[in-house]
């Protein structure tokens, strides 16, 4: 049986824990974090699997066949690169890490060692993310003409990174998982109103055709909104990940060109107004799917939805991001 250890617990990792211990097909053999209080309440609760502060020592356990790192983004790469060096197959929170250098040495060591590595780009996993994919892929939409996301809240601001780094994996990983195509350049703008780091932050991506991307996050919004707008030449896709039934809506609207411009003051569009219809969605929970397809790939030697190939594509955007917001919004070229 799959030995997992979980290193962090602090606001991610005892779901990951909770996840992996009610699985059957693994066994919770180790969980590590640096706060005692911390370490102790998980421990009380999983009190068969190991406790210790010292994530190395974790990883060196031979009873730990695979590691989930939940730890600040700027931890990811040392541990992950310790736990692949031991062997062990690796399952890290989001993003992979904090470079495109370090994500290229993670997916080249795991492919070096046959080993599993993950990202945990959880709604890539949800109901919702996995249905529109569905319709895309069915072209149900025609063709994609953008994609338009805004993650916003009156959130924690965090003290080691920028809100790009922190919201922005969720939406970049949804669009990367729906959108088999690398976008040309990236352009963000931003804005730091307390602290040292942008709290707020738009960034703009264009593909090799008419598809454009934007998203939109912001730690100091007076509301929390997650919602994603999908345009196709065919049909347009809602989906409002707080909305608490009919997360995802499909819009049979859109445009047709009018031919006859024989006449300047003819419009040259007609629109076109259909049904509108909420797809079913599974509702299993999306941390519990990431946990279980992680177990099978590690014991099927197959590549899990969120590879580390698909982790390094997200991270390519956030630091061709990160250098346009210290540049003003200059595009950069991918």
């Amino acid at each position: 049986m799959l030995g997992i250890g979980v290193i962090g617990c602090g606001y991610w990792g005892p779901n990951v824990i909770r996840n992996f211990a009610s699985i059957e097909e693994c066994e919770l053999r180790a969980v590590c974090d640096l706060d005692p209080e911390r370490l102790g309440g998980i421990h009380r609760r999983y009190p068969a699997a190991r406790a210790t502060a010292d994530a190395l020592a974790l990883i060196a356990d031979p009873a730990v066949d695979a590691v989930a790192i939940c730890t600040p983004i700027h931890t990811h790469f040392p541990l992950a690169h310790a736990a692949l060096e031991a062997g062990k197959h690796v399952l890290v929170e989001k993003p992979l890490t904090d470079s495109v250098e370090t994500a290229e040495a993670l997916v080249e060591m795991a492919e070096d060692r046959g080993l599993t590595l993950q990202v945990d780009h959880t709604f890539v996993y949800g109901g919702a993310v996995r249905k529109i994919r569905e319709i895309i892929d069915e072209g149900q939409l025609g063709d994609l003409l953008y994609f338009d996301s805004v993650r916003v809240n009156l959130g924690l601001f965090q003290s080691n990174v920028n809100v790009l780094w922190d919201l922005a994996p969720h939406d970049l990983s949804i669009m990367t998982h729906l959108i088999d195509r690398q976008p040309r350049w990236v352009s963000a703008i931003g804005s730091t109103h307390y602290g040292k780091h942008e709290n707020l932050a738009y960034l703009t991506m264009k593909f090799d055709d008419m598809l454009i991307a934007h998203l939109h996050v912001n730690w100091l919004a007076p509301v929390k909104l997650r919602s994603t707008l999908i345009g196709g030449s065919q049909r347009m896709i809602v989906y409002d990940d707080l909305a608490p039934s009919e997360k995802v809506l499909v819009y049979d609207k859109g445009i047709t060109h009018n031919a006859d411009v024989s006449s300047r003051n003819r419009a040259l569009v007609d629109y076109r107004v259909g049904d509108m219809y909420a797809p079913h969605l599974d509702n299993t929970e999306p941390l519990n799917r990431v946990c279980r397809v992680f177990i099978d790939a590690v014991e099927r030697g197959i590549r899990p939805p969120t590879d580390g190939l698909a982790g390094l594509r997200v991270v390519r955007l956030l630091e061709a991001g990160q250098q346009s917001l210290r540049k003003n919004g200059e595009q950069i070229a991918l």
